[in-house]
């Protein structure tokens, strides 16, 4: 057995975000270690219920008003309202972690956890950088979209260079930079010039909760990078029902395997979709389950062929599913590989346009624009995915690859061999 260890947990953003933590988290408990997630306490019964230590970023009252705010899935505007929103947890961030730190201490943060970094370099601690997409790994080399742009994957690597420079020069560096330069000069730390693509990655330990078939390591990605797999976790486990909600359990049992439509955790400005959803499913004769945080973007009654739920955890229910019709967050995406079934990504923004195309080039899936997205246009390509037995097969060989337990060993021994290797002292940036 390892030395006992502290370890912090910091992570932002939504239950895709946070449920990899505490699914970490369990298991470097299981360890013997003692693990703390860092997150808003919208999570916070969830993760105590779990036995996980706890730590306060934000307020529910933030996070209630991010997930209603427009601006959070606009196509222009929603990246820079997320990196204002995410700002001022740099230095919230840090001082949880100055004041719990011990010679015991790790720290294992998510992409946005900045404050960890400087943590980091301030005060020597042995840090992990964790990113749950490779959007965010992001690479000249690799053949994937740029954000919604399908046609930068086909840039040569100088103009992908000098592109994702704009981006950075416009938009990402810009709006965290004053942050997190701010907090490093109250400190007495140089700052940094650019975070992206080089300083916000820990130079100790680099984890890709993806698998190498999902996406390969780069030549430009960082050295120190190592690919463990999907941490599926829904806290199913510790459901002793071993199923669904009742209601659930009834819809399921009263007919054909469903398509499944969901729009993610935060997304509570779907009316158009679910209404187009549904008359896509109509238009096949399909049963479907409709599965959302937010009832009232519904209709008030709805056909008997389809059901409407909340949380339901998905690794029951996808494997009872004929399809999953979804956003395209890591998290999802990786539930429905588990699960060996076909999916069909709208993706609406940020990392999603990314594992839409990797998905679709694996011909584990297809993708369909928001844009495009109505009852007809579903309906024609779902009808093609159902009647698809090659892409079928090569979703079960997928599936057969997925081993959760085996992902989180792996990261668990990456953060145990974080105390065999000290922090070389605070990093200038580039």
């Amino acid at each position: 057995m390892s030395e006992r260890l502290q370890v912090l947990l910091p992570t932002l953003g939504s239950a895709g975000d946070v449920h990899p933590f505490i699914a970490l988290g369990l298991a470097l408990q299981a360890r013997g270690h003692r693990a703390t997630v860092l997150t808003n306490p919208l999570f916070q019964a969830l993760i105590e219920r779990h036995g996980l230590g706890f730590e306060a970023v934000g307020s529910i009252e933030l996070a209630h008003a991010a997930i209603r705010n427009p601006d959070l899935w606009h196509p222009r505007k929603g990246l820079r309202y997320v990196l204002q929103i995410m700002a001022p947890a740099v230095a919230e961030v840090y001082r949880i972690i100055a004041r719990r730190a011990a010679d015991d201490t790790v720290v294992v943060a998510s992409s946005l956890a900045f404050g960890a970094r400087v943590a980091q370099d301030k005060l020597g601690l042995p840090t992990a950088t964790v990113h749950l997409q490779p959007s965010v790994m992001r690479s000249i080399y690799d053949q994937v979209p740029v954000g919604s742009w399908r046609w930068a994957a086909s840039l040569p690597p100088w103009a992908k260079a000098a592109l994702f420079r704009l981006i950075d020069g416009l938009a990402l560096d810009r709006d965290l930079r004053q942050a997190v330069n701010a907090l490093r000069a109250e400190l007495g730390l140089a700052a940094v010039d650019r975070l992206l693509p080089r300083w916000w990655h820990s130079p100790q330990a680099v984890i890709g909760f993806f698998p190498e078939w999902f996406a390969s390591a780069q030549p430009d990605w960082p050295p120190q990078t190592q690919l463990v797999g999907f941490p599926l976790w829904d806290g199913s486990a510790d459901d002793a029902s071993g199923g669904v909600a009742t209601d659930a359990e009834q819809f399921l049992a009263a007919g054909d395997a469903p398509l499944v439509f969901t729009a993610g955790s935060a997304a509570a400005g779907s009316h158009g979709y679910f209404a187009e959803s549904i008359r896509a499913a109509q238009r096949l004769g399909r049963r479907a389950l409709l599965v959302t945080n937010f009832p009232e973007q519904l209709p008030r009654r709805l056909p008997g062929s389809i059901g409407a739920f909340g949380y339901v955890p998905f690794s029951r229910l996808l494997p009872r599913a004929a399809l999953l019709i979804h956003h395209g967050g890591i998290g999802t995406l990786a539930q429905a590989v588990s699960a060996g079934i076909p999916q069909l990504l709208v993706p609406r923004g940020f990392d999603q346009f990314d594992n839409a195309a990797r998905i679709e080039q694996r011909g584990l899936g297809r993708t369909l624009a928001q844009s495009a997205y109505g009852a007809g246009a579903a309906a024609r390509v779902l009808g093609l995915m159902l009647d698809d037995d090659a892409m079928r097969q090569r979703c079960r060989g997928a599936a057969a690859s997925i081993d959760s337990v085996s992902t989180l060993q792996a990261a668990c021994r990456i953060v145990e061999g974080l105390r065999k290797r000290r922090a070389a002292g605070p990093q200038p940036g580039d």
